[in-house]
């Protein structure tokens, strides 16, 4: 006993305290800023592995979106689950321990003379109860666990497709902010000069009170515009920041590259209709789902070998007053009142609601990829129309422009031309985001990065079945 209880002392693993701190923690997360040096190996790795670790990094969207696979939280909890998805598969694929049974009894009361000369009055039965994991139960929880197991990871992979919209959602918003402040400092710009012109005419006699009034309340309703728009860019830099899992000040001094919006990539018909295909089995959900469904078919199996009885082998000694016995005992639970129907019935019921789940899924999936094309046409479309639009209004700016250069037009009809061409900039410019939006939402849709394509998120290759239309 003394032996077995030093070899359980020194194979048990010791539990170490890890104290929470949420002072530590919320320090630690105030403390976050894109100059680490871990941070910057990081990116520099993923974005630009043949560049040197001092290289300056430039922020873009990808490196944005790098920054956030390594500080957001969200993709920590992914690892810490899929963590825990690791050591289930440890925790199935043990054999169960034996058991220790020992009997001592001492002193008993037996009748004269029965107990033969020299032989210690007690009984000793020491006897081991050895489970037989048989029928292939270990296997089928081992089976379930591993397929648990690619779930979180898949999981993992889908936390990254979030987060990376997430960011890109955000540095979306930052550049249609200021774009939309250059655009309307522009216009404001030109409401300056057309309102100067107007009451110098004023003066002069040749404008009426009501003209000047109504450009003034414009270039007042511009003014308050642009403090609005300067509270969307900040507002925009703050989400980005979110986004990335750092606070507002580690971006101070920052310059965010938001160019990936300024020129789209164009789709290819053909193209879109391979991604679709592949997003239909391949996105990371959807191979997360398709996981999960092998291991309610591990489950079944389990269940089903559940049905035949565990076995028990107790191999023993006993001593009793001088006699020395060795037996074999064999225990087996025997299958009477239930051959574990139960268990097998809701093991039929989750496999079968894992398959509808997943088909639920490919129906959403492909919901939200026509949802995001259909979207993205039209948009597109829109964007064509204004850009004419734009563009007749254009050649009427220029042919003010030499009216004015003629002596034909004077300013003031010149600059209200020229105020007329901003705003219509500031309209189209609205299909413009549109157009962008729509082109983030394909991206999430299909799991496909779309904006600087080819640089991150490169999915594993699928290996599971799909899953079985059967409900036996």
């Amino acid at each position: 006993m003394a032996a077995l209880a030093g070899i359980l002392a020194s194979s048990c693993v010791r539990d170490q305290t890890v104290p929470l701190s949420p002072v530590a923690t919320a320090s630690a997360l105030e403390s976050r800023s894109l100059d680490d040096p871990r941070l910057r190996q990081f990116v520099l790795a993923a974005t630009h592995p043949e560049a040197p670790s001092d290289a300056p990094i430039r922020w873009d969207l990808a490196s944005l979106t790098a920054a956030a696979l390594y500080y957001h939280p969200d993709i920590a909890l992914a690892e810490a689950k899929l963590a825990a998805a690791k050591a289930a598969v440890i925790t199935a694929n043990e054999r169960p321990n034996p058991a220790l049974n020992f009997t001592n009894i001492v002193g008993q009361g037996l009748v004269p003379g029965a107990i033969p000369l020299g032989a210690a009055p007690l009984t000793i039965g020491p006897a081991i109860d050895f489970l037989v994991d048989a029928f292939g139960k270990r296997e089928a929880r081992t089976a379930a666990a591993v397929r648990l197991e690619q779930a979180a990871r898949w999981d993992v992979a889908a936390a990254g497709w979030q987060v990376r919209g997430r960011v890109r959602a955000a540095l979306l918003a930052l550049w249609a902010a200021e774009r939309r402040l250059a655009l309307t400092q522009q216009r404001l710009a030109l409401q300056n000069q057309l309102v100067e012109l107007l009451e110098h005419r004023q003066t002069a006699g040749e404008a009426s009170a009501l003209d000047v009034s109504r450009e003034r309340v414009s270039r007042a309703e511009v003014t308050l515009a642009l403090h609005d728009l300067d509270l969307a860019a900040a507002q925009a830099r703050v989400d980005v920041a979110t986004a990335v899992g750092v606070p507002d000040h580690a971006l101070e001094g920052v310059t965010l590259a938001t160019d990936a919006f300024d020129r789209p990539p164009g789709l290819n018909g053909r193209a879109e209709g391979v991604w679709r295909r592949e997003a239909l089995t391949r996105r990371a959900d959807i191979q997360a789902s398709l996981a999960a469904y092998s291991a309610s078919e591990a489950d079944l199996k389990l269940a089903v070998a559940g049905q035949y009885p565990d076995i028990t082998l107790s191999p023993g000694y006993s001593y009793q007053y001088g006699i020395n016995q060795y037996q074999l005992n064999v225990l087996a639970t025997l299958p009477i009142f239930n051959q574990n129907q139960g268990a097998i019935a809701e093991a039929v019921a989750k496999r079968r609601e894992a398959a509808a789940s997943f088909i639920a899924l490919q129906a959403q999936v492909i919901g939200e990829i026509d949802r995001a094309s259909v979207s993205y046409r039209k948009s597109t479309q829109v964007l064509a129309s204004a850009a004419a639009m734009q563009s007749d209004e254009a050649r009427r700016a220029q042919q003010i422009d030499k009216s004015f250069a003629a002596g034909q037009a004077d300013r003031p009809t010149l600059v209200s031309t020229q105020v007329e061409a901003a705003i219509t900039a500031i309209s189209n410019f609205d299909a413009v985001l549109q157009q962008r939006q729509a082109l983030g939402s394909l991206e999430d849709a299909l799991e496909r990065p779309l904006y600087e394509p080819g640089v991150l998120l490169v999915l594993p290759e699928a290996q599971l079945p799909p899953p079985s239309r059967s409900s036996s």
